[in-house]
């Protein structure tokens, strides 16, 4: 996901010292990893970082590689690809990467504080070419809470890099390596805790075209994923942090492309014309899961697996380990959305793991005859659920331009509710009771206009909360299916907002439901 607020593609730039952050110096998270990372720095060093940590001085470059020209890396934030190497020939390439920790969302009305390269989730992607001697500079802004290193899989030599680029907040390290493999290769952080920078988002890609180059494509695109573990539930709101216990259990909040719920979708899409062939740069950065993934409605005509120069032809699913690579191409033949996921499809629909693909262009209908139907089959994601997002953000800036004037709010405050339910809704319920409410005629019953639910609000929390089975009549009309308890999955305000969101659309009529009232049943004995 491109995470700044535009999709420019700016060159690597040097370091500055005295450029500023604007978020908080201090954090829960900042403190706990301060500790720890103090408690763990000596021994992570000397377990994932061998080598020496002096400073050894400038490298003296034999006559050869003095003579090869210089030229500056042009780093991309994600979803974007610097242009290929059409050089054939080695250079002297500086790179310039910056570590930046900073407070960015993760979902709707969430944000996290991440730890990153570039100030992106996945870092800036970086390119070079085979033989290439590269003179790398990690800069660690001043107002970081703590040192960072680099190890960089394309990098022979101890720790990749780890060992020499064990850099202070506001100090900057440098080291040099040749590039001896081509590949594409993941970077990510080595300072204790792991994990910890890892799952703070610490990773990227680093691809070493191969003398010859790539074969040419007409797009490329950059996307990698990451498992979060954060203190509140998935989509639960305000600022989340880091929460250790998920991420030594492995047990993600979130498993996302490019660092957030939706940061592939809507118009935040990637894109393609019919005819064109399109190369996906993917990695997994972790810390821990390994990623099936897969690209509905295409075949990969060429996957290079584990980032390495071989590839296999016509692959369906594509296994990615954790701190692995691979690259995919393929051929768009007919127009329409194509989905990005991670396999293990709980991933995908409850946790994030999602993105699109648009293509445009003429219809083939010998090929393929259907229509797309991107918005039923991707709920909150799709472009009805990034409506009500944007729609819930001018709600809440009318909320606060109001409490400068007037206390009077629960109009915009219930309508607030209503946006944050509707994409709850569009997550979880749409897909039996249809985004219009009408549910399946003798299957699942409507919500809309449903005389059974809207004459019980207590009752319509305890079935969100615990389900409910068995016979009921709405409308006249009898239906006996299932409905599942959603307790574990939402939260109690989801809860609310859900109910005040079905409550209220489709023609029906009612009061916001509260917080306080569904904790009231959730902790219901009997």
């Amino acid at each position: 996901m491109n995470r700044k607020s535009s999709h420019d593609r700016p060159a690597g730039s040097g370091y500055s010292p005295s450029s500023t952050m604007k978020h908080p110096r201090t954090t829960v998270l900042a403190t706990a990893g301060l500790a720890l990372a103090a408690a763990l720095l000596t021994t992570t060093l000397v377990r994932a970082s061998e080598g020496p940590t002096e400073v050894q001085g400038p490298v003296i470059f034999p006559a050869e590689i003095q003579a090869l020209p210089v030229e500056q890396a042009i780093l991309t934030p994600p979803p974007f690809v610097p242009p290929p190497i059409t050089r054939r020939h080695s250079a002297r390439v500086v790179v310039n990467l910056e570590v930046r920790e900073v407070n960015l969302p993760i979902a709707d009305g969430a944000e996290y504080t991440f730890w990153t390269y570039g100030g992106t989730v996945p870092g800036s992607f970086i390119r070079i070419r085979t033989g290439d001697v590269v003179e790398f500079h990690l800069n660690n802004h001043p107002s970081s809470k703590l040192p960072h290193n680099i190890d960089l899989h394309a990098v022979t030599g101890p720790g990749g890099g780890a060992a020499s680029t064990f850099t202070a907040p506001g100090h900057s390290s440098k080291f040099t390596f040749r590039a001896l493999n081509p590949g594409l290769y993941v970077y990510h952080c080595a300072t204790a805790p792991v994990p910890m920078h890892i799952g703070n988002g610490m990773y990227g890609l680093i691809l070493v075209e191969p003398p010859e180059g790539l074969p040419k494509v007409d797009k490329e695109y950059y996307v990698m994923q990451g498992d979060f573990y954060t203190s509140g539930r998935y989509g639960e709101p305000g600022l989340q942090t880091f929460d250790m216990v998920k991420s030594i259990d492995e047990r993600p909040t979130y498993v996302l492309f490019n660092g957030a719920v939706g940061s592939l979708v809507g118009d935040k899409a990637i894109t393609a014309s019919v005819g064109e062939t399109v190369r996906l740069y993917f990695g997994v950065g972790g810390p821990n899961l390994t990623s099936s993934f897969h690209l509905i409605g295409e075949i990969f005509d060429k996957v290079y697996y584990e980032g390495g120069m071989k590839w296999q032809d016509h692959v369906q699913t594509t296994l990615v380990p954790s701190g692995g690579s691979t690259m995919v191409e393929f051929k768009v033949d007919v127009p329409g959305t194509y989905v990005l996921v991670d396999h293990s499809l709980s991933r995908a629909f409850n946790k994030g793991a999602l993105g699109m693909l648009k293509v445009t262009g003429p219809e083939d209908r010998v090929i393929y005859s259907g229509k797309e139907v991107d918005a039923v089959y991707l709920g909150a994601q799709s472009e009805a659920g990034s409506e009500s997002a944007r729609r819930e953000a001018e709600i809440k800036a009318k909320i606060a331009a109001e409490l400068k004037s007037n206390p009077t709010i629960a109009g915009l405050t219930k309508e607030a509710q209503f946006e944050r339910g509707k994409q709850v809704y569009m997550g979880l319920c749409f897909a039996c009771h249809l985004p219009d409410g009408k549910g399946l005629p003798a299957v699942f019953p409507p919500l809309a206009q449903s005389d059974y639910m809207l004459a019980d609000r207590e009752r319509a929390i305890r079935t969100v909360l615990k389900g409910m089975t068995g016979p009921v009549t709405v409308n006249g009309a009898t239906y006996n299916s299932a409905m599942p308890p959603q307790g574990d999955q939402l939260n109690d305000q989801q809860v609310a907002d859900v109910l005040t969101y079905v409550f209220n659309a489709w023609g029906n009529q009612g009061d916001a439901f509260k917080a306080e009232d569904v904790k009231a049943i959730r902790n219901e004995r009997h």
